[in-house]
């Protein structure tokens, strides 16, 4: 039957009485009264119980299904759609503008558009499954021991193996540190480097989160522009030559795309050496390079030690896993070592083992090719979509995102915010840059979990909202 609506009607407004239905529901999803999965009526019986025809009802139901409130299907019912709330992620009111609460509105979902996210329909579900059941009966039946601080010796294997063939490092499985993510594997770095009060270059615009991470280190920022071929080293030489440390995203800069030059990477390297200055290298979806194959790692050019390569399974397997790994100089392996055993263990053995099998029997190189394939295939009908409605000029495609571009004066936060109450969740470009009123107005679309189904009536509803802003 689905759980009972209490709904009243006037019959004797001039608002039609299916509309006067839709609004209600509308308002009980959105304030959270409805939850998502609840099971509604069915029109039939819903009708019945407000004693109106069937067809009232149906079409109330048609225009929430084509606002993606709710979805039907003969073996569930009709539910409340799954979509994000940010008040349903928020144990209590957090300082407005504060960057927990930029964090939650960021990373909250499931949601469509959303960045950082893996599509779903991609992966090997059931086979990771059963490879996790069984690493995990294998760690139940295996006696009770502290495991490597630095992680389990198999999954840093096939690390090690994986980036000598798909990146281009050549590194022993000693000098791979096994992470929760790549936030733990930077937190690890910035321990071990000790720069507190030191300058540090970061990209403009840039990760918020690395940003907030060297600024929880106590480390000064130094916004640098990127350009076509990256972060511009010049720039930094001129306005900020005595920085100790570099973060940078070399292989797909984020959020715009561009991969960081020969030309350049040398400079860096170069003035790093020259300097004692260290970089770390954050090799975001560099795995996930859409057009052609990805450039080598910065870390596999670093002759003289001052590179600290971080990577993670997120973007590629799944955030849930928090799992990551760092690959560390020569000279600072020990230091590593270290500071993981003390300060920063590892996630537990079963999981490392599972994906450790997962890439031993080529399941993961399997993976990252029909997931490149199937993002292709998303990221040109988005583009397609996008640019029909708003003109080429104003769209582009960097990395696993297509940009939108906003007319002057429309505020993408604000558009953001709007969208969400629709499922979506694109990122606004503003919070990507450390001075966001410099920065241009945009929406950055994640191409992973871009609708399959009604992308053209999610692209309108998105030019809807933005038109009622501009």
């Amino acid at each position: 039957m689905g759980r009972p609506l209490n709904l009243t009607l006037d019959r004797a407004a001039k608002l039609p009485l299916a509309e006067q239905i839709r609004k209600a529901i509308a308002t009980a999803i959105e304030s959270g009264v409805l939850e998502p999965g609840v099971r509604l009526p069915s029109w039939q019986d819903l009708a019945t119980q407000l004693g109106v025809a069937r067809g009232t009802v149906r079409a109330a139901y048609e225009k929430l299904a084509a606002a993606q409130l709710i979805e039907a299907s003969r073996a569930a019912g009709t539910r409340v759609a799954q979509r994000p709330r940010a008040a349903a992620r928020k144990e209590g009111p957090p300082d407005a503008g504060s960057f927990l609460e930029t964090y939650q509105e960021m990373t909250q979902g499931p949601a469509l558009f959303q960045m950082g996210v893996p599509a779903a329909e991609t992966f090997p579900a059931t086979l990771l499954a059963r490879i996790r059941a069984q690493a995990v009966r294998a760690e139940a039946s295996a006696p009770p021991l502290y495991p490597d601080p630095r992680g389990e010796l198999e999954l840093r294997r096939e690390i090690a193996g994986y980036l000598a063939v798909a990146r281009g490092m050549a590194c022993a499985p000693s000098q791979v540190i096994i992470t929760g993510g790549f936030s733990a594997g930077l937190g690890l770095a910035l321990s071990v480097l000790g720069l507190s009060g030191q300058t540090a270059w970061v990209e403009n615009p840039g990760f918020p989160w690395s940003r907030k991470g060297l600024e929880l280190a106590r480390l000064s920022l130094a916004p640098i522009p990127v350009d076509a071929d990256g972060i511009v080293i010049n720039h930094g030489l001129c306005h900020h030559p005595d920085a100790k440390l570099v973060v940078v995203t070399p292989g797909q800069q984020a959020p715009l795309g561009p991969t960081l030059s020969l030309e350049r990477r040398l400079r860096l390297l170069e003035w790093a050496a020259a300097t004692q200055a260290w970089v770390i290298e954050d090799d975001y979806l560099s795995e996930l390079q859409l057009a052609g194959r990805a450039a080598p790692a910065l870390a596999s050019l670093d002759r003289d030690g001052r590179v600290i390569h971080i990577g993670s399974f997120s973007k590629t397997v799944s955030p849930t896993l928090r799992l990551g790994f760092l690959v560390a100089p020569v000279g600072l392996v020990a230091r590593f070592a270290e500071a993981a055993a003390c300060l920063a263990p590892p996630p537990g053995p079963a999981v490392q083992r599972a994906i450790a099998e997962f890439m031993q029997q080529g399941h993961y190189l399997r993976h990252l090719r029909r997931t490149k394939r199937a993002y292709a295939a998303k990221r040109q009908v988005l583009l397609d979509c996008l640019q029909e409605a708003a003109g080429a000029d104003r769209v582009a495609a960097p990395g696993l995102a297509v940009l939108l571009r906003l007319p002057k004066g429309v505020s993408d936060l604000a558009i953001a915010r709007e969208v969400a109450a629709f499922g979506m969740s694109p990122s606004p470009l503003s919070a990507w840059y450390m001075a966001p009123d410099g920065a241009g107005s945009g929406l950055l679309l994640g191409v992973a979990t871009a609708p399959t189904r009604n992308l053209a009536r999610c692209c309108e509803r998105l030019f809807e909202t933005i038109r009622r802003f501009g």
